[in-house]
């Protein structure tokens, strides 16, 4: 059996991806034990990410619950396959399990789309607009939190400046662009980080002007993060208790539907640079 490692919101999705296949094939879970030769109790600690499960077995199980979809099996096989610890887990302790997640998610993930109507995308964002959003934390944070946070912020963001990034699509509302932490001194200085993070092949920035009107979801922060199959997608919506991870194919269908809806309002990428560009100089 893989050793127990610490349960993560991938290793989480990984036992509900096991545990609804069982499920669909009408296969209990002692069942399952008997198939994988394990015990029940061993079962139970898979489906709920405690423990990791190795590919062989994982296929074993995908072929008696006669899982036909292979790219499917395949991408679930993949999760099972120890990548080493991940730069993330230095904060483990230190900073909360859901921030990790995140990180943990945009690393695996083949495409992230976001859309933010009163921040700037923390991929984006500098480090003075960042710590001004920090030092606004209700309770308020320890300046060593608040240093802790703005690493590890730093380090997320190096997500999309490898050698071969994911493909990542912005929507970011005028409102946002607008909100002047910090000052105007601090905003124009992110405005300008904007434009040049614009030029990046990878990164696809599109600006919602208040002249679009309404929209979906509008007011709420969605990231949305594409695995190797739909399957495996995950939307991560931002509140003020933490992060919550969402992948219900409902869910996942409604903030696609959402997403596409906003790029189709959304100007161009041209034109989106044009507009960070007028605002910048208004301040």
């Amino acid at each position: 059996m893989p050793p127990r490692t610490a349960t993560t919101e991938r290793q989480r999705r990984l036992g509900s991806e096991l545990r609804k296949m069982r499920m669909a094939a009408g296969i209990t879970a002692d069942q399952a034990a008997g198939l994988l030769g394990l015990d029940r109790a061993k079962i139970s600690n898979i489906e709920t990410g405690i423990r990791t499960i190795s590919p062989e077995r994982l296929r074993t199980l995908a072929c008696n619950c006669d899982c036909s979809d292979q790219t499917y099996v395949e991408a679930l096989v993949s999760m099972t396959r120890p990548n080493g610890r991940g730069w993330w887990e230095r904060y483990r302790g230190s900073l909360s399990a859901g921030l990790l997640d995140i990180a943990e998610l945009e690393f695996h993930a083949v495409r992230m789309r976001t859309a933010h109507t009163a921040h700037i995308p923390g991929l984006f964002q500098t480090s003075d607009h960042a710590l001004e959003l920090f030092r606004a934390v209700l309770p308020p944070l320890p300046d060593h939190e608040i240093a802790l946070r703005l690493a590890y912020r730093a380090e997320r963001q190096q997500v999309l400046a490898g050698e071969n990034p994911a493909e990542y699509v912005g929507i970011v509302h005028e409102a946002a662009l607008r909100m002047q932490f910090g000052g105007r001194k601090v905003a124009r200085a992110q405005l300008d980080h904007l434009l040049g993070i614009c030029e990046r092949p990878a990164v696809r920035l599109l600006v919602l002007p208040f002249a679009a009107g309404t929209f979906p979801g509008a007011g709420q922060t969605v990231n949305y993060l594409e695995g190797p199959v739909q399957q495996l997608d995950t939307a991560q919506i931002d509140s003020s208790h933490g992060p919550e991870f969402l992948c219900g194919e409902a869910q996942l269908t409604k903030y696609r539907a959402h997403l596409d809806w906003m790029e189709r309002l959304a100007m161009t990428p041209d034109a989106s640079r044009d507009f960070i560009r007028d605002i910048a100089r208004e301040l």
